[in-house]
């Protein structure tokens, strides 16, 4: 099965995010291992320092090179070798521990040898809440005589404030990946939806052309049958048959046309000609269409060449004489300005229209938007025109923009690169 080019990027987007995801978790835990060693690096620098002080004032030093020795992640004894008071002990752990910036709780006891039993136990918290906490039992060790232990028993939850932030990171990490996730999966039913939407606006476009296609053919046969040239009433009613299957026709190729470009790009044929003939016979259709509409060019010059689809353009320059005289209330009037400057041709469609409400200005290239105004009703359309127009001013890499006259009416203006 081919994959495309979506479905190669999003797995390839969610390959590299997991593969940061992880490399992220195996940071956090090296970084963990580190903050775990400089902990008990700094817990025996401590307990090193606390067991020299308990020989000072004794008159021999002690024979164990060192005395400090690691039971478990969180658990150490100290061997003395000599009689020591509980109180000078806590002492000098508060005041080492503090030296060596350890802030975590802790709990100590001090072996008895007399009842042969860990005693003078107690627990050292830095929060107010755990004063009251009482200590644990501590495990005797053999071939010991005077020595002290002393645990950690929220090792863990304070190495783990101490990496806040790579917990921090790890944790966006996360959601960027769930976020990904989800802006994938939303991704791919849109485009679902879209495949639906085309295929069905595609069917359905084809078969209406079929049966408007025989009633074209039917209306044109009756409209030349003499019975129907006699009676004047009859030969209204199938010209107006004939207008308004030519209507829909055109509405339907509208459709077609967007539904293509949507699937793929539409593909312009472009050659360097002269505008000003091309705009000048679109005039002339229009004009058969709505005979009261004034539409006159000013230009300084008729000899303005750019490189275009001719169809297209033909197309675009329809479209947007036939929206300026539709959405008007007045006698039409419309001017195409065209201009050029710092090799950039402007076309300037000026019309006497309603105009456009200035919130609406930003939407009227939408597919299928349609502003409310008072002629919305009166106007049959789908919203297609102006999108199409869009569509085609982006193939040919213009720049399209409409505001609202002074008076009256909107400004389309087409920016076009143009060299002399």
């Amino acid at each position: 099965m081919k994959i495309n080019k979506l479905n190669s990027i999003i797995l390839l987007g969610l390959v590299a995010i997991i593969s940061i995801l992880v490399a992220q978790l195996l940071w956090t835990k090296e970084a963990f291992t580190l903050e775990q060693k400089k902990l008990s690096q700094k817990a025996n620098i401590a307990l090193l320092e606390v067991a020299r002080k308990l020989y000072e004032g004794k008159d021999h030093e002690s024979s164990c090179q060192n005395p400090v020795q690691k039971i478990s992640n969180d658990y150490y004894i100290v061997n003395i070798q000599n009689a020591f008071e509980p109180d000078i002990l806590e002492f000098y752990l508060r005041s080492e521990f503090k030296k060596m910036n350890i802030t975590t709780d802790f709990e100590y006891a001090v072996y008895n040898c007399q009842s042969d039993e860990m005693v003078y136990g107690k627990y050292i918290s830095f929060s107010e809440k755990e004063k009251e906490k009482k200590t644990v039992s501590f495990p005797k060790h053999k071939n010991l005589v005077y020595y002290f232990a002393i645990r950690f028993p929220n090792e863990t939850t304070y190495l783990f404030s101490s990496m806040r932030f790579w917990f921090i990171l790890s944790i966006a990490l996360i959601l960027i990946l769930l976020i990904y996730v989800y802006s994938i999966f939303t991704l791919l039913q849109q485009k679902k939806y879209s495949e639906l939407q085309r295929d069905f606006i595609n069917n359905m476009t084809h078969e209406f052309k079929t049966p408007l296609s025989s009633i074209l053919i039917a209306s044109k046969y009756l409209s030349e049958q003499n019975p129907i040239k006699d009676d004047k009433k009859l030969h209204t009613y199938t010209n107006i048959i004939i207008n308004q299957s030519h209507k829909l026709n055109n509405h339907i190729e509208k459709i077609l046309n967007v539904a293509k470009s949507d699937s793929a790009p539409l593909a312009l044929k472009k050659e360097m000609i002269l505008i000003v003939p091309i705009i000048e016979e679109v005039i002339e259709n229009i004009q058969l269409k709505y005979p009261d509409a004034t539409i006159k060019i000013e230009t300084l010059s008729h000899d303005y060449k750019i490189e275009i689809d001719v169809f297209h353009f033909t197309n675009l320059v329809y479209n947007l004489l036939d929206n300026a005289v539709k959405y008007c209330n007045e006698k039409p009037e419309i001017t195409i300005a065209i201009s050029s400057e710092n090799n950039i041709l402007k076309l300037a469609f000026i019309d006497n229209g309603i105009g456009i409400l200035p919130k609406n200005l930003s939407f009227i290239f939408d597919k299928f938007y349609r502003a409310q105004n008072e002629k919305s009703n009166e106007v049959n359309g789908f919203g297609l025109g102006l999108y199409y127009v869009k569509e085609i001013c982006n193939l040919h890499n213009w720049k399209i923009k409409v505001e609202n006259n002074l008076a009256n009416g909107i400004t389309i203006t087409l920016s076009i690169p143009h060299k002399k």
